[in-house]
Parts: C-alpha cells; sequence; structure tokens
C-alpha cells in the first residue's frame, strides 16, 4: 500500500469530493445535461423526462437528484407545493478551483 494513502482526506478536498463523486455517474451527468443555460425545472418535470426516457426509475432519478443537492451541483427552491431546480454552475467550476489550487500547491507547479 502506498505511504499515506490510509490517511483521512486533505482538509482542502473534503468539500471538493462530493461534487466530483457526484459527477462521476453517468446518469447524473445525464440529468445534468437536460437543463438549458439558465432553466429551472421541476422536480416533476426532470422525473418525467427522464422516466419517460425510461432511462430509470422515479426512485432512482428522485436518488441521483439528490446526491447532485447534496453535492451543491443542484440547487432546490420550493414554492409551494413544487420544488424547482437549477444546475449551480460555479460550485463546479469552484471544485475544479480547488482541486487546482491544491495540486500547485502540494507540488509546486
Amino acid at each position: 500500500m502506498a505511504r499515506g494513502y490510509a490517511r483521512a482526506l486533505p482538509r482542502a478536498w473534503q468539500g471538493l469530493a462530493r461534487v466530483f463523486t457526484s459527477l462521476g455517474d453517468e446518469q447524473r451527468q445525464r440529468i445534468l445535461l437536460m437543463f438549458q443555460r439558465g432553466e429551472e425545472l421541476s422536480m416533476k418535470q426532470v422525473v418525467a423526462r427522464v422516466t419517460e426516457a425510461k432511462q430509470m426509475s422515479r426512485t432512482a432519478v428522485v436518488h441521483h437528484i439528490g446526491v447532485l443537492r447534496d453535492a451543491g451541483v443542484l440547487a432546490a427552491e420550493r414554492r409551494g407545493k413544487e420544488v424547482y431546480l437549477r444546475p449551480e454552475p460555479r460550485r463546479v467550476l469552484d471544485a475544479i478551483e480547488g482541486l487546482r489550487g491544491y495540486i500547485k500547491e502540494e507540488y509546486r507547479l
């Protein structure tokens, strides 16, 4: 085993790991790609689009949306009885920049 492999993730990576993990799944990528720039979709619309294409069950779609929301990649806002979702591209860019900064510092690039 590589030396230091078992140690905890660096503090700088703790928030980043969730973003990258959430983006690592093809189904979650498909959910994100269904949004147009600046578009908000209701949870019902997202579930309907994915289930109509017979790509996933409703339960699976809701799970994947939850992972994206927990990572901050999708924002959710309740309006009345409906929940509206919108991508948070700034969160993804911040994660990329955080990883980039860590690598530059760690490896003195």
